[in-house]
């Protein structure tokens, strides 16, 4: 089938997901391969992967390793259910994970995807409560601009109303916490500091901690709300305040797990061990849909009775624990160790932050926040007042248009650029990453169509 043939078909029956067709319709675009930390269309023109497929490639495309480790897989067996029992890959995967993860997690769940895990973590939460005879507490706290996924539990603890507020009736309330962003607070309310969250959070917990089952946030940074990265001090202000009001804690790594931010998992940064922490897309280092939910033992023992007493956890997926996909997360993890991966991000990332430091001159480029391989460069229309660009005038949408045409993907999230390379890009691959930035901001921001120097893999 023809290119052309291809995009018809594709803006006649796909709905694609965060994703207004109409500007779908008017710059499609369908990838056919991919290679190391490229991708190519089906024009057979090649661009960087400057997001990691959406924040989840680890090792580049075409791993060797990882092909391998699922077709040795697909030689014995592609799914079996987890239902009631397990499987081999399950097994061995479930032990290699808490091995690595902050000590005092324990059990593994499977599911699907990270919003998914994200369900579970709630519902466990609140049923753990519940099983040990503490019904009253089953209300959340949530940080504001935070996102933790599309499912109905999973945006009732989210607080970005762009993604949200249409679905509010759906919704079940919950507490929220202003979340210290130290540039500009995007609801525009007043900028909060660490020491007012901390504080704000404080007196919510001890009028309300007898209700309260969970506090759930991002670790580190917050995502999808902007990469809004946190105060030093303030994950782990959060943990103490937890454990002093007998609140459990559920962390969401999804992002920022696997190596992201130059520790295996963000919480890391300041030794904190939440209660429950949800894991996702780079777990298969790219490949499969695979996310767990950890838990400790004293969550998991309250579920542990009689089955007539009924503490059971009635929850589960049609393709939890799938074979192919922690064989390639156990293949994932080997590499891991193997080329040092963690270690090489914590280097590389100093490397990465020079780099962006050549952004910082230019004109409309207010902040740029960075953890690891994972960065925000927020574009404003003054600097010195901080003032955003109109909403109507979608720059960021236009910026990450003009880096297609250069030879780069990555999506916006409105203004703020997204630049999350996968792990594996060399020192020479992020800076001809950060060279295609520069000129995209500068193009379309300053309006000046002058030359481009070169355009990465047209052929």
């Amino acid at each position: 089938m023809n290119s052309v043939d291809l995009i018809e078909k594709s803006k006649r029956y796909l709905w694609l997901p965060f994703t207004q067709m109409k500007d779908y319709d008017e710059n499609p675009l369908i990838i056919e391969s991919g290679e190391g930390i490229k991708l190519k269309d089906i024009n057979g023109k090649e661009y960087y992967d400057g997001f990691s497929s959406l924040w989840l490639n680890v090792h580049g495309h075409r791993k060797k390793e990882l092909d391998n480790a699922i077709k040795e897989q697909l030689g014995k067996i592609a799914h079996s259910t987890l239902l009631g029992m397990t499987n081999v890959p399950a097994t061995e995967l479930a032990e290699k994970l808490i091995k690595i993860t902050p000590e005092g997690l324990t059990r593994v769940f499977y599911s699907d995807s990270g919003a998914e895990a994200v369900e579970i973590a709630i519902k466990m939460s609140f049923q753990y409560w519940q099983n040990l005879g503490r019904a009253n507490k089953r209300k959340f706290v949530t940080m504001t601009n935070g996102y933790h996924g599309d499912t109905i539990g999973a945006i009732s603890v989210g607080s970005i109303d762009l993604f949200h507020q249409v679905y509010g009736s759906l919704m079940f309330e919950t507490y929220k916490v202003p979340f210290p962003y130290v540039y500009r607070h995007p609801s525009g309310d007043p900028v909060q500091t660490r020491d007012e969250s901390l504080a704000q959070l404080e007196s919510l917990l001890k009028d309300h901690h007898e209700e309260i089952a969970a506090v759930i946030m991002e670790s580190m940074m917050q995502g999808a709300g902007g990469m809004i990265l946190m105060p030093d001090g303030f994950l782990s202000g959060i943990r103490e305040l937890c454990t002093k009001y007998n609140v459990l804690l559920i962390l969401d790594e999804v992002a920022t797990g696997f190596g992201r931010t130059g520790k295996m998992f963000a919480c890391e940064h300041e030794g904190v061990t939440p209660d429950l922490m949800t894991v996702g897309k780079g777990i298969t280092g790219g490949y499969l849909p695979i996310a767990v939910t950890f838990t400790t033992e004293e969550i998991y023992q309250a579920f542990y009775d009689h089955y007539e007493n009924m503490k059971t956890f009635f929850h589960g997926h049609s393709y939890t624990g799938n074979q192919l996909g922690c064989a390639v997360a156990l293949a994932n993890l080997d590499l891991f160790q193997k080329e040092d991966i963690v270690n090489q991000v914590k280097r590389k990332s100093v490397y990465l932050e020079q780099l962006l430091s050549e952004l910082k001159s230019l004109s409309h480029v207010g902040d740029i926040r960075q953890l690891g391989f994972m960065v925000g460069i927020e574009l404003v229309k003054d600097k010195t007042t901080k003032e955003p660009f109109p909403f109507e005038a979608r720059t960021g949408y236009h910026v990450t248009l003009k880096l297609r045409e250069l030879g780069m993907l990555t999506r916006p999230l409105g203004d703020v650029i997204v630049f999350m390379p996968p792990l594996a890009s060399t020192e020479q691959e992020l800076k001809e990453m950060v060279h295609l930035l520069k000129k995209a901001i500068v193009l379309v921001t300053e309006k000046e169509e002058e030359p481009v120097e070169y355009e990465v893999g047209r052929r």
